[in-house]
């Protein structure tokens, strides 16, 4: 049993945006900005309480908050630090209600630190939770689609101070029309949607995902290069390769950053070859014809000199790389759930099979 966290000052952050990277599965953006604009927030000795999901009352307006986009956009275009306060104000007004809490909309990568900058800002709490355990590409992949929640009304601004509200028929049909909106400001924005009261969600939230997080970047901090090892170990994974990128193909598509990474086998791993396929996030795993795991399965990539999460949209020719895999939340393992986010949507020639760790 993990000890929850109850404060997150800036060491606690790092281990958050860290632990985050390697629930992102590669995607998510890298946190590394956002981090730094959160701990500018925090300050010398600010910090961000955080609450379980069962301290708040059913009435308690929770926000997400979260940046869309492309990775590698979302690197180059980061928030302008105005985005937020009008993000909330607009929401509030839509809902009619003052927000209680702020709440991590995914568990992975950016967005797993992005909240944090607007619970410092707002000088609200954080929910220990989130919507998807891990990273995903589009906005309908949460477990709140499952309980039949709606995205909207839901609000998004660019770093210029554009801004938009949407109110939509289907939660794919947000994506839909706030992807091609977030196009034309640039290829990122900040967004808040799934407003929802903590009663509403007390049985489709994942609970403990910053907990989580804080424990992983603790693992990395201790073991380093071992550190895909111990979290195999720990999170009940599986250590999938061991090898050198060989090569990288990466390419813009809708605001998503598409492509593959081939991976030469070293080691016990010498003679062998993988694939990693990605959507923004890694979702597939395959070496010479053989699925070794696939969405919504995690596929996070680690620097074998280091331990440290390499994104999707930061790998490169010639890094020494572990593969790592874990398995996912169980709610994502339900014939409607696969629909949502299995492989089969992505366009993958294979239906999902739990992740081997024996």
């Amino acid at each position: 049993m993990m000890t929850p966290v109850m404060n997150v000052d800036k060491p606690a952050l790092r281990r958050i945006a860290r632990g985050g990277a390697v629930l992102g599965s590669g995607g998510g953006g890298d946190p590394y900005i956002g981090r730094l604009m959160a701990e500018q927030e925090l300050g010398d000795d600010k910090t961000v309480p955080v609450v379980s999901l069962d301290d708040l009352p059913d009435d308690a307006l929770i926000l997400p908050i979260a940046m869309m986009g492309a990775p590698h956009v979302m690197l180059e275009r980061f928030p302008s630090g105005r985005e937020i306060p009008a993000l909330v104000a607009t929401m509030e007004k839509l809902m009619g209600r003052k927000v209680s809490a702020i709440l991590c909309i995914e568990a992975g990568g950016l967005n797993s630190v992005i909240p944090f900058i607007a619970a410092a800002q707002m000088g609200l709490p954080i929910v220990d939770g989130d919507a998807m355990g891990r990273a995903f590409p589009e906005l309908q992949m949460v477990t709140f689609t499952l309980a039949g929640i709606r995205a909207t009304p839901m609000a998004m601004y660019d770093d210029k101070g554009n801004g938009a509200t949407f109110d939509t028929v289907s939660n794919q049909w947000t994506e839909r029309l706030a992807r091609a909106l977030t196009i034309e400001m640039g290829g990122a924005a900040m967004v808040g949607l799934y407003s929802v009261t903590a009663g509403e969600i007390r049985d489709s939230l994942i609970k403990g995902s910053l907990t989580l997080a804080h424990r992983i970047g603790e693992l990395i901090e201790t073991y380093g290069s071992q550190a895909p090892e111990t979290l195999a170990l720990s999170l009940g994974g599986a250590m999938l390769f061991h090898g050198r990128v060989r090569d990288v193909e990466r390419r813009l598509e809708g605001a998503f950053a598409k492509g593959s990474v081939k991976i030469e086998g070293q080691g016990d791993f010498r003679g062998r070859s993988l694939t990693l396929g990605f959507q923004n996030e890694f979702l597939s795993a395959e070496e010479d014809g053989r699925m070794l795991a696939t969405t919504p399965d995690l596929i996070t990539l680690i620097d074998a000199n280091t331990g440290a999460p390499v994104p999707t949209d930061t790998v490169k020719y010639g890094l020494s790389v572990k593969v790592l895999g874990l398995p996912c939340d169980p709610i994502w393992r339900s014939e409607e759930a696969l629909a949502l986010v299995g492989p089969r949507y992505f366009g993958i020639d294979a239906d999902y099979k739990p992740l081997d760790v024996a």
